[in-house]
Order: structure tokens, then C-alpha cells, then sequence
């Protein structure tokens, strides 16, 4: 498979890291800020469910880990798997958020720039939240 379009879509939040990185780390915190689990995730072994208006997913999270990698992989009803790369950085006091979005097979420009900017506006929320 040739390699896919990627953006890095990413956001300053005023909070020490670690901070950051221990609220997203925790997936019963995803809902309060990841729009597309409002519906919230319930616990299945090692892995987590998300019900949507696509049907059920299952996420499996990275390990914690000292290297503020918020990874997870989402496969969907019909065997799809979405690798989600997310990271957690210092940037001085505060923390850099970034999101690797890439392109999936088929998906159209737009949809690749819709699902951009769904990214943006949930680390937004993340941000607004993590900042209040």
C-alpha cells in the first residue's frame, strides 16, 4: 500500500503536560471532549466500545507510558482498522496536542478535510476544558 495523505492537525493548551496527558489517557474522559464518542465507551476486556451512528467500534488504547503517546486503534464492525497516532509534548509550561490524520482508502478530498476539521474542533474542546 502506497502512503497516505496525512495532516497534523494540532493545538496549544496552557496546562503543565503531564496534565494533559493524564485526562486524554483516560478513555472514560474521551466522551467530555472526542465528539464522535459522545455516546461514551464502555470497558470489554482490553479494549473499549464506542456505539455510533455507524455502529459499534472497538478501541484499543496504548499502554501508559511516560512518552506522552496516546495512540489507539479502531476497528469498526466491518474488520476496517484506523490507526490514530496522538501525541502529548511539553511546549515550555504548557503542552502541544497533535492528531496524525490520515487519508483512508476512497475517502474523498472533502471528507479527508471534514474529518480535519471534526479533529480541530475536539482539541479544541480538549483545550477549552483542560484550561478552564
Amino acid at each position: 500500500m502506497a502512503a497516505m495523505d496525512a495532516k497534523i492537525i494540532h493545538i496549544t493548551i496552557e496546562r503543565q503536560w503531564r496534565d494533559v496527558y493524564a485526562f486524554a489517557a483516560k478513555p472514560e474522559n474521551m466522551p467530555l471532549w472526542a465528539s464522535g464518542l459522545a455516546a461514551g465507551l464502555e470497558p470489554d476486556g482490553e479494549d473499549w466500545v464506542a456505539h455510533g451512528a455507524l455502529g459499534n467500534a472497538r478501541i484499543r488504547f496504548t499502554p501508559l507510558n511516560d512518552f506522552g503517546v496516546l495512540d489507539h486503534l479502531v476497528t469498526l464492525e466491518t474488520g476496517v482498522q484506523v490507526h490514530n497516532a496522538l501525541r502529548v509534548v511539553a511546549n515550555g509550561s504548557g503542552a502541544e496536542v497533535m492528531f496524525t490524520l490520515l487519508r483512508q482508502p476512497a475517502m474523498s478530498k472533502e471528507q479527508f478535510d471534514d474529518d480535519a476539521a471534526w479533529v480541530k474542533k475536539d482539541l479544541i474542546a480538549l483545550k477549552e476544558r483542560l484550561e478552564a
